[in-house]
């Protein structure tokens, strides 16, 4: 989701509102003040999802779906690839 563009005088008047969106809906915002891009407001880390989770997810998606075996290998190429391209998130401000 792309962040919300909002001014620095409408996020302090509803500072309470923008942090518990950007925590409990994923919400970023990207404050301007003067027309320019000044700051963020994004959630701090998103929850890691367990195994189990994803697994009755995954389950639930495809459930009636039946793809050929062409199509199955060529989607685990994919995941394959795009694991691998993976970067761990540099945040050098940390409070």
């Amino acid at each position: 989701m792309d962040p919300i563009p909002i001014s620095v005088t409408e996020a302090s008047r509803n500072f309470s509102d923008c942090v518990n969106r950007a925590r409990y809906q994923g919400i970023s915002f990207i404050l301007h003040k003067g027309g320019a891009a000044v700051a963020r407001i994004e959630p701090a880390e998103t929850q890691p999802r367990k195994g189990v989770e994803l697994a009755a997810a995954l389950k639930q998606a495809v459930e009636g779906v039946h793809v050929g075996v062409e199509e199955a290998t060529s989607w685990l190429h994919d995941l394959e690839q795009a694991r691998g391209s993976l970067q761990p998130q540099v945040r050098p401000w940390r409070f």
